[in-house]
């Protein structure tokens, strides 16, 4: 994720300390994360007897404290942005929270009922009934983030200047970043509208439903993306800050 920064002149120069950025680690977490719950998922499938819960607990509970400390600053910081971009407190901080505390929800639950889930004949359909009341606020989440990728194509976010290594080599054509990222960020969110159609689904005996697939195909394919687009933004933000101190 970049900056969210508009191409600027050739002497662009940016006061960092007034203008905190950190979602690079949210972008590789949230990627992560995204890509545990299906893997979760598939495991239970195939191979319930061998899931190890304790490990999917510490996984969620990293991922989800990452995600709800770094989210709840930059939400409750307004604007974080030294005052210039405070649409980044919604774009990221905002959805990075409520993602993360539904990680460290799951975490919590797998700590506490691990090992009985893992003693049930069917530990995914008892994981299903659990968590259908909170995929209710998955799926509005997921609509969140369909709206703010329509912003980000209408207002043609996301766009990095041309002291960004990388990102910046796009910087005469904004409307390339914002169709990117609004893309990314629009599939996560049909991911996670179709969520609740998966579980409902799986909690009538239906297996690989097609809402199960919507969910499944997208959030590994943004998942992988998000996570591999935050390691490089370890490079290309770390060049920007030194191409405008």
């Amino acid at each position: 994720m970049t900056v969210a920064l508009a191409p600027q002149a050739a002497d662009l120069k940016i006061d960092w300390a007034a203008m905190p950025t950190y979602n690079t680690i949210m972008a590789v977490a949230a990627g992560v994360g995204l890509l545990g719950l299906v893997l979760l998922a598939r495991d239970l499938v195939r191979r319930p007897a061998e899931v190890d819960t304790d490990g999917w607990a510490l996984n969620f509970g990293v991922l989800g404290g990452i995600l709800t400390a770094t989210g709840l600053h930059m939400t409750l910081t307004w604007p974080l942005a030294a005052g210039g971009f405070p649409f980044d407190n919604i774009i990221f901080g905002e959805t990075s929270l409520g993602f993360g505390v539904l990680l460290l929800a799951a975490a919590l639950y797998l700590w506490r009922r691990g090992a009985a889930l893992a003693a049930t004949p069917d530990p995914l359909q008892v994981l299903v009934r659990v968590a259908r009341p909170l995929s209710i606020f998955a799926g509005f989440l997921g609509g969140a983030l369909v709206a703010i990728a329509v912003a980000g194509i209408k207002y043609q976010l996301f766009a990095a200047p041309p002291q960004e290594p990388i990102s910046g080599e796009f910087a005469e054509w904004p409307l390339v970043e914002a169709i990117f990222m609004s893309g990314l960020l629009g599939l996560v969110g049909v991911g996670a509208i179709a969520f609740p159609f998966a579980l409902a689904a799986a909690a009538k005996g239906i297996r690989g439903s097609l809402a199960a697939k919507v969910t499944g195909g997208s959030w590994v394919v943004t998942g992988a993306a998000f996570a591999l687009f935050g390691v490089m933004n370890y490079f290309t933000h770390i060049g920007l800050i030194v191409n405008t101190m």
